[in-house]
C-alpha cells in the first residue's frame, strides 16, 4: 500500500506545482493572483497575494507613494533592486517588512526614473519583482 500513498502524493505535487506555474505570470499587468491581474499600470497600489505582486510594474507621478498590501499568507520584505544593497530607489525601503494583513507605502518618489523592487526574503521569485516607473 506505501506505493499506491506515493504514486497518490506524486500526483498532487505535480498538480500543484503545475497550477503554481500557470498563476505565475499573466499578460500585461503582472502575474495572477489566482484570477487574472487587472490592476492598472498607473495604479498606486501594489497587492501581494497568492507569492506574487499585482500589478508587476506601475508608472507614477513625481511626488507619489505606493501603497503596498500584503494580502498573501505569509510575510514579505519590500525592498529597491539590486539585491542584496537595495540601493537603486532607497524610498521603496520603507515598505519592509510586511506580515499578513498589513499595509505600507514607500517615501516620496521625487526623483524621475526606473526602480526595480522585490522581496528580500525571496528575492529569486520572478512574481515577486517588479518595477515602478517615476516620471
Amino acid at each position: 500500500m506505501p506505493y499506491t500513498w506515493n504514486a497518490a502524493a506524486a500526483m498532487v505535487v505535480v498538480a500543484a506545482a503545475s497550477f503554481s506555474a500557470a498563476c505565475g505570470s499573466s499578460p500585461s499587468t503582472g502575474p495572477s493572483t489566482g484570477s487574472t491581474c487587472t490592476a492598472s499600470s498607473t495604479s498606486t497600489t501594489i497587492t501581494i497575494s497568492n507569492n506574487a505582486v499585482c500589478p508587476q510594474n506601475i508608472i507614477v507621478p513625481r511626488g507619489t507613494q505606493v501603497t503596498f498590501v500584503n494580502s498573501d499568507s505569509r510575510t514579505h520584505e519590500m525592498t529597491s533592486d539590486p539585491h542584496p544593497e537595495h540601493s537603486d530607489c532607497t524610498e521603496i525601503n520603507a515598505v519592509g517588512n510586511l506580515v499578513p494583513g498589513q499595509r505600507r507605502e514607500t517615501s516620496n518618489l521625487v526623483v524621475a526614473k526606473r526602480c526595480g523592487f522585490h522581496d528580500h526574503i525571496a528575492f529569486d521569485v520572478k512574481a515577486l519583482q517588479g518595477s515602478i516607473t517615476i516620471q
